[in-house]
């Protein structure tokens, strides 16, 4: 097991796939295990893609704005 960061968000990642990861390394993360190293042009370029898709904001930001955004509701809980 260990810590990976996820642009500031930490979290515990099994590394039974890639046992002998670094600190340092950048690696591929899915359903908590760690599943494919990465250089590091190649790890920019994909959270780069997610960010662009969405995905880092679906997966890391703040679960109730965004489901918030997806109803439709404003932060002032006025619904569209």
């Amino acid at each position: 097991m260990a810590q990976v960061d996820f642009g500031g968000v930490r979290k515990e990642v099994c590394l039974a796939y890639i046992p002998d990861a670094q600190i340092g390394e950048y690696v591929v993360v899915h359903v908590g295990f760690a599943i494919q190293r990465l250089d590091e042009a190649s790890a920019i370029e994909t959270l780069a893609n997610f960010d662009k898709l969405g995905i880092l904001e679906e997966e890391f930001g703040d679960g109730f704005a965004l489901a918030s955004r997806q109803a439709g509701i404003h932060e002032t809980g006025v619904v569209t």
